[in-house]
């Protein structure tokens, strides 16, 4: 397929190479000559404007950072003007539901297919094809877009409408997060009774209260470790499910109170 690619950053770049190895035609927003010689080295071809990204592509997949540059570059820069009748708009984006609901809104008057497509996983598993992929959409696009997304990602999961992708992943990160909260929880009641942290991360994960986020701050060491490495990530996801959760009429219930307490905790016992 012909596909079209913007942000090809810490969680692109590996996008557009496994993209490029399947055999895809790529072209990628790089809007620096540093930039577009990066995109060559992916396999791709480095384009300098965001239309140009669009052309003659039979999908364009978005994965810049946060949602109010997804409205910049598909409404705003008219990235979705710019591209043909029967593609695909694949925004891979942690955000708010409701912005994928206003791009499909005005895409399908184009006859353009959009599809609200987070990630839950790092750069190592979409370099390993392993990343998770929630998808929100139709049932024609989402089966257009699969060659592309199954470039990268195992499992994709349709979960829904338009937006039901942002919807599941933003519970996903509620739940991560609240995990990794209740992991500091556990770190602390450790200290208080008197067991080694290096310890208990290397007995837990054997043990029925293990989980991803467990396993994860296990292999960094510390909580307070894991917390400041993944900081801005997961700042950023709770923010926006926080944020989210109100727009649709709703809240965290118990989790906000994990996710708070738990996290709290943990850095302070990085200070």
């Amino acid at each position: 397929m012909k596909v079209g690619f913007i942000g090809a950053g810490r969680m692109g770049a590996p996008m557009v190479r496994r993209l490029a190895g399947a055999g895809h035609d790529v072209t990628v927003l790089g809007r620096t000559p540093e930039k577009r010689s990066s995109a060559t080295e992916l396999g791709a071809t480095g384009v300098g404007c965001a239309t140009e990204v669009a052309h003659d592509a039979e999908a364009v997949a978005l994965c810049v950072f946060t949602d109010e540059q997804v409205r910049q570059i598909v409404l705003a820069d008219d990235l979705l003007g710019a591209m043909r009748p029967g593609s695909v708009l694949i925004v891979h984006t942690t955000g708010n539901p409701r912005t994928a609901e206003a791009i499909a809104a005005q895409a399908g008057d184009l006859g353009v297919g959009v599809l609200d497509a987070p990630v839950s996983g790092g750069p190592h598993d979409i370099a390993a094809g392993t990343v998770t992929v929630f998808v929100g959409g139709d049932d024609d696009a989402y089966a257009r877009a699969r060659p592309v997304l199954c470039s990268y990602a195992d499992p994709v999961l349709h979960v829904g409408p338009t937006g039901f992708g942002q919807r599941v992943k933003l519970i996903n990160n509620a739940l991560f997060a609240a995990q990794i909260g209740i992991v500091a929880e556990a770190v602390g009641l450790a200290g208080r009774l008197g067991v080694d942290e290096a310890t208990l991360l290397s007995a837990l994960p054997h043990g029925s209260g293990t989980s991803r986020a467990l396993e994860s701050i296990a292999r960094v060491g510390s909580a307070s470790g894991f917390i400041s490495a993944v900081g801005e990530f997961i700042g950023k996801d709770v923010a926006a499910v926080r944020a989210t959760a109100a727009d649709l009429g709703t809240d965290l219930g118990l989790l906000a109170a994990v996710v708070d307490a738990g996290l709290s905790s943990a850095k302070g016992q990085g200070n």
